[in-house]
């Protein structure tokens, strides 16, 4: 009877041999089945990083041939071990987070993938475990679980908000806070409060559904509803805040570049006794009319330096949405680099924490 191929090996069992134009390592994995499991199905793993670092991988057994340039190479062996090392302790490792660790690696060849991808934020519901996907991130949750006021400002899709919310959630599953306040400016792209029909909450729920959306990300939508109704969830316009005091509370102020001065100063002193605040924003995408100067960038400057505070910044890099999504944010940043936006600039905005 004829042997079958194995479905976990990619097209090519045998090891080309090595280029005059680049060199060729070969790494040997100690346990087969785990080897198999980063291998991909049909050896799609290999394929992946492959094609994302140049180089040609070619896999049998538990051994890998990795040809190409010597850095290329090399991190590729890098990459490869430290996967390996996850799946070692568990991890549940998907095709995303192939590049997520590829990005991470060629820009820092001292990062820990096991101290960023094994960092679990522990929250409800279908989604029990989520943890950051790119070193900001890491630095974020770092952020959030040190100080009592973080600041996260950077392009959509990196996080910012998702991430404030399950470590809001996973707080007050931990009883670490009573409640979770999230709130956001009603100011979407010029539009008003008055031409939307209905009573004020018809009118403000369309701008809160991103909040709602996140929430039923990490909690089923019958227990959500259920802490809504009791009000250890409240979803609020920011104007809401106003002459409050937010004691044992998570608090997250999203799209926070919509605010006006007055409004930021107002949020912020809402912070009551052992409560934590948490504000997003994309300073590249302020909503406000021209002569209206926003809050996020302006507090950038007044509270820079003071303890207990922290901002972290995101860049494209940190981009965790479908790959376009990075691209897209890289385009606009070049295009508005080169002079379509001269004003709302805020200090550097690279990817890290000041205090």
């Amino acid at each position: 009877m004829k042997k079958q191929r194995s479905s976990q090996t990619t097209a090519e069992e045998t090891f080309p041999p090595e280029s005059q134009s680049g060199v060729m390592e070969k790494v040997i994995f100690d346990d087969p089945q785990i080897a198999n499991t980063l291998f991909g199905a049909h050896g799609e793993n290999l394929r992946r990083i492959g094609r994302t670092i140049g180089v040609k991988i070619n896999s049998k057994g538990n051994t890998v041939a990795i040809q190409g340039d010597d850095i290329d190479v090399h991190l590729s062996k890098r990459v490869l071990n430290d996967l390996y090392g996850l799946l070692k302790k568990g991890y549940p490792l998907y095709p995303s987070d192939i590049d997520y660790a590829i990005r991470m690696i060629s820009d820092d060849r001292s990062v820990n993938l096991e101290d960023v991808f094994l960092d679990a934020v522990y929250v409800s519901g279908k989604k029990k475990v989520i943890t950051p996907k790119s070193l900001a991130q890491k630095r974020y949750i770092d952020a959030m679980r040190k100080h009592d006021l973080v600041i996260g400002i950077g392009p959509a899709g990196t996080g910012k908000t998702y991430l404030a919310m399950a470590m809001a959630v996973a707080s007050l599953m931990k009883q670490e806070v009573d409640r979770i306040v999230l709130t956001r400016p009603a100011v979407e792209a010029g539009e008003k409060l008055g031409f939307l029909p209905g009573d004020i909450a018809e009118k403000v729920n369309p701008y809160l559904r991103p909040l709602y959306d996140a929430l039923h990300d990490m909690m089923d939508f019958e227990r959500a509803s259920r802490l809504v109704e009791r009000g250890v969830i409240e979803v609020a316009p920011l104007a809401f805040m106003r002459g409050r005091t937010l004691n044992d509370s998570f608090v997250i102020l999203d799209e926070a570049q919509n605010t006006g001065s007055d409004q930021m100063k107002m949020f912020l002193t809402r912070l009551g006794f052992h409560s934590k605040a948490v504000i997003t924003g994309d300073i590249t995408q302020v909503d406000l009319p021209e002569n209206k100067i926003s809050g996020l960038i302006e507090v950038q400057g007044i509270l820079k330096g003071i303890e207990g505070i922290a901002f972290v910044y995101f860049s494209d890099k940190d981009v965790v949405r479908h790959p376009l999504v990075q691209e897209i944010v890289k385009a606009y940043e070049a295009y508005e680099k080169n002079g379509r936006k001269a004003s709302h600039q805020g200090p550097d905005a690279s990817s890290g924490i000041q205090r």
